[in-house]
């Protein structure tokens, strides 16, 4: 039986059928079921699913001719690219796609019945310009890269004869300035949260710099209390697939860079086995009511639940307005942990390493506006080996 999954499209269900040409090239057929995915029908959407996978029949060589053709429209194009997409890239990746396109690009180009063959720049820039009233030129940027994206693949199998994203200019990203808390702001917000079940673990991120991902899927075994590490190797992230909010766990990290081995401080011993016993007690008092597919993981709830991401951050959100603290991002307690390391004359070498950045020319966009010392430091060199002579009060007398 080939491989399949549902779609929504234009609130119906879809049957989409994954399968191996011939030629050795994966494809996907899409199938209309006529069913609306509204209600209680996404069972019988599941068993229409079911009979089309299991009736599918492989095309021949000849049948098997790409169902992409030049005069569908764009928007068709993109919802089958994003099938194509699916298997190439990770989950939460594709989330990110998925939702790019069904929530801004198609419905834009629905109303404009383009078909790919007669995209332009023109189209796409206009698109663009209509983005920028609503939204960031960042986020324009993404756009256009999954567009882009997508129109190179036309090339590629001979759609199209050139991409019309290369023509297009897409809006200029003001320098990104990473916000972040002061030494004194972080001991206020870590004794507002001490009895907060986001304590340590908000204490942890802010010390180590970790990403949400990384803090959250944090397992036991990442722990040595022997050797005194704390191993970054494992993520926990969330992603709409399918309509659905998924849990991502994955042994790896955003890039290879990421995975690391730091110092386990003895501020953090203590806290880290106190939780640890409790966990312990805590699954044996709630007994059968206790959850414990997540028993691996540092973070979990009293029931054994694991800390969902996404609730992380409202919480803590709400903790801030709560105690009337200047608003960051959660993500911004990394932000903070690095400009406690530049404040107090850590180089960005060692810095790219503690937060686990791929490449030093990332540290240095992000934190470089920060690093002040080493201005003064280069002020101090130019002061010893270039004498400035002093200007004479007379030589401005007017004439």
């Amino acid at each position: 039986m080939v491989a399949g999954h549902l779609q929504t499209k234009k609130g119906y269900y879809y049957v989409v059928v994954g399968y191996k040409a011939p030629s050795g090239k994966y494809k996907y057929s899409w199938f209309p079921t006529g069913i609306e995915a509204k209600g209680g029908n996404k069972k019988k959407a599941e068993r229409e699913l079911m009979r089309i996978r299991h009736d599918f029949v492989i095309p021949t060589e000849e049948e098997a001719v790409s169902e992409m053709k030049t005069d569908m429209l764009f928007t068709d194009f993109m919802e089958m690219w994003l099938e194509i997409e699916r298997t190439a890239i990770s989950p939460v990746t594709f989330s990110s796609y998925d939702m790019m396109v069904h929530k801004k690009i198609n419905p834009y180009f629905e109303k404009r019945h383009i078909k790919l063959r007669d995209l332009t720049a023109s189209d796409i820039q206009n698109f663009y310009l209509h983005e920028l009233k609503t939204i960031s030129a960042n986020s324009v940027k993404h756009e256009h890269a999954n567009i882009h994206k997508a129109l190179k693949y036309a090339v590629k199998i001979d759609l199209i004869p050139y991409n019309p994203a290369d023509k297009v200019d897409v809006p200029r990203c003001p320098k990104y300035v990473a916000e972040y808390y002061k030494a004194d702001e972080l001991e206020k917000l870590f004794e507002v949260t001490k009895d907060s079940k986001y304590a340590l673990l908000i204490r942890l991120v802010a010390f180590y710099g970790f990403r949400r991902s990384e803090a959250i899927g944090l397992k036991w075994d990442a722990i040595d209390f022997e050797k005194s590490t704390i191993t970054i190797r494992h993520t926990v992230t969330e992603a709409k697939i399918d309509g659905k909010m998924t849990l991502i766990q994955q042994d790896s990290t955003k890039t290879k860079s990421s995975m690391r081995t730091l110092p386990l401080i003895e501020s953090f011993r203590e806290p880290l086995l106190n939780l640890k016993a409790q966990q312990k007690e805590n699954a044996r008092l709630c007994g059968s009511c206790y959850c414990h597919d997540y028993d691996e993981y540092i973070f979990v709830d009293p029931l054994g639940k694991i800390f969902n991401p996404g609730q992380v951050s409202e919480s803590f959100n709400r903790i801030l307005k709560k105690n009337g603290m200047r608003h960051i991002r959660f993500h911004d307690l990394r932000h903070s942990c690095a400009s406690l390391l530049l404040a107090n004359g850590v180089g960005l070498k060692e810095i790219q390493e503690w937060l686990g950045h791929s490449d030093i020319s990332t540290t240095a966009n992000i934190y470089s506006h920060l690093d002040f010392s080493s201005k003064i430091a280069s002020a101090g060199v130019m002061d010893k080996v270039l004498s400035v002579p002093q200007t004479e009060t007379q030589a401005w007398k007017t004439l």
